[in-house]
């Protein structure tokens, strides 16, 4: 039924088909299809907005007009059968990147594919996506998780990083120089009151850029009134861990 209330709007012109807003709706009413962000369908949208600052462009904003009332119970529904092995995939991004999608996978060992003989290393990755910015607080892998946030140039650093920390854990990445810190914060806070986390573990550098990381992690869980076993470890230049 069509009632008047109000309901979010994509300017077409304006959307560049980034995707950022994709994981800031909670209901799933967004994708990217044919290169530009849509509303899927009325009834999945609340018409709350908290997609709004999470559009670089400024292709977002809220009307009010004649659409279908608002349900979630059809929300429910449609996000249980998004979850990953119950739909067909998610639309990806006009960049190609299907940072939109979120999937988990299952370890392998594959031969060696110089040699033929022999394990080949094994990625210890265990879902997508992994941008802190892209992470949806309903993502499935995050309850009972053993979370790892990772400043990104510590990926490149520690040559152990899929041995020693992501087996068995969900791992978000991003930069807290280049990124927004307080967004951090309100995401990890909206990841925490959502889920029930096992531990969390944060990994930076010993550069002045990653300080803020492990105190938006601390506030965040502060604010969700929780308290799982939190580690921080830090490396130095050459990925050795300092502490």
């Amino acid at each position: 039924m069509k009632i008047l209330r109000k309901i979010i709007q994509i300017d077409e012109e304006l959307c560049d088909g980034c995707g950022q807003c994709v994981p800031a709706c909670d209901e799933g009413a967004i994708q990217v299809i044919d290169g530009k962000a849509r509303v899927v369908a009325e009834k999945y949208c609340d018409g709350l907005g908290a997609c709004l600052g999470d559009c670089p462009q400024g292709a977002i904003s809220i009307v009010e007009r004649m659409a279908d009332d608002f349900d979630p119970e059809a929300v429910e529904e449609y996000l249980k059968n998004r979850d990953p092995g119950s739909s067909p995939p998610a639309e990806t991004l006009a960049c190609g990147c299907p940072s939109t999608q979120m999937q988990t996978f299952n370890e392998c060992g594959c031969s060696n594919s110089e040699t033929g003989t022999g394990p080949a290393p094994v990625s210890r990755l265990g879902h997508w996506p992994i941008q802190i910015r892209l992470i949806p607080a309903h993502a499935p892998f995050l309850q009972n998780a053993d979370i790892l946030i990772l400043a990104d140039c510590a990926a490149v650093a520690y040559a152990g990083l899929h041995q020693d920390l992501l087996k068995d854990r969900v791992v978000m990445m991003g930069c807290p120089k280049f990124d927004d810190l307080p967004d951090y914060e309100e995401r990890f806070t909206e990841i925490f009151s959502k889920n029930e986390i096992n531990s969390v573990t944060v990994v930076l550098m010993e550069v002045p850029c990653c300080s803020g990381l492990p105190t938006a992690v601390k506030n965040a869980l502060a604010r969700a009134g929780k308290n799982p076993p939190l580690k921080e470890t830090v490396l130095n230049l050459k990925g050795t861990p300092l502490s």
